[in-house]
């Protein structure tokens, strides 16, 4: 299936020179917001994976999914003051800006075995924080999963080199 024909771009959004990827295209259709989640998590069957990890909050729309698809549970990446016990906390540099965010510190055990799931890799900033938060906890990061990469912006190389799976490449 060729999910970028099912996803719309959106230019100068949300400022002038960026072209903004928009997902919801892609998952207001059931059957091939199905399919998705089905490929992406195909490089992980049989690897029993305990959690999946998406940060807010469109981590969220692609994590949970794929977390019940694989069987494993999920653990949100929240803004700061969002979750109400003890969280580790990371700041991180996004392509216009910077922004942080936490996790429970009880929300993986070392030696989990982890994917990250979120819906776009672009500068990596993001996924950076959140590799940094998993391992800090001491997960396994087995791979982090994306709808869409942009990989003129490099972003892989920010992410210690944890294989990176992702469906559509611009």
């Amino acid at each position: 299936m060729d999910f970028k024909e099912r996803l719309r771009e959106i230019p100068d959004w949300p400022k002038e020179g960026i072209n903004f990827i928009d997902i919801t295209t892609l998952v207001k259709d059931g059957q091939v917001f199905k399919k998705a989640i089905a490929d992406m998590a195909a490089p992980f069957r049989g690897q029993g994976i305990d959690l999946v990890v998406g940060p807010e909050a469109r981590g969220f729309l692609i994590g949970a999914p794929l977390a019940y698809e694989l069987g494993a549970g999920f653990v949100p990446l929240r803004k700061p003051g969002k979750l109400p016990a003890e969280t580790a906390q990371v700041q991180y540099q996004l392509e216009y800006g910077s922004d942080s965010l936490e996790i429970h510190q009880d929300a993986i055990k070392p030696g989990q075995k982890v994917i990250i799931a979120d819906d776009l890799l672009a500068t990596g900033g993001t996924i950076a924080g959140t590799v940094k938060l998993v391992e800090e906890l001491g997960g396994k990061i087995l791979g982090i999963s994306f709808l869409v990469e942009l990989t003129f912006l490099n972003g892989k190389g920010k992410l210690g080199g944890h294989p990176v799976y992702s469906l559509v490449q611009y």
